[in-house]
């Protein structure tokens, strides 16, 4: 059964409903603007992140980062650390 909760923003007060996280057998997808962003895989520790998009869902990313225990990082980090297809 699939979990679902709001994503907590690291700096700010809300992300007002436009981050959501939802974990289905053991993948935790994180969903910015209705648009699916990042993956983090819970058997294999693999973040995946599916493309940039803009400073605000950069910051959805970078709180999904944060939640799952990586380092929050740049857009030039984002695309050599975790950018995958």
């Amino acid at each position: 059964m699939a979990k679902t909760f709001h994503l907590e923003p690291l700096n700010r007060k809300s992300f007002y409903g436009k981050a959501v996280v939802t974990t289905d057998n053991n993948i935790s997808t994180l969903r910015s603007y209705e648009t699916d962003v990042a993956t983090y895989n819970h058997e294999t520790n693999e973040m995946k992140v599916k493309g940039w998009y803009s400073a605000t869902t950069m910051r959805h990313i970078n709180a999904f980062l944060d939640h799952f225990g990586f380092d929050t990082c740049t857009k030039k980090q984002l695309e050599e650390q975790y950018l995958r297809d």
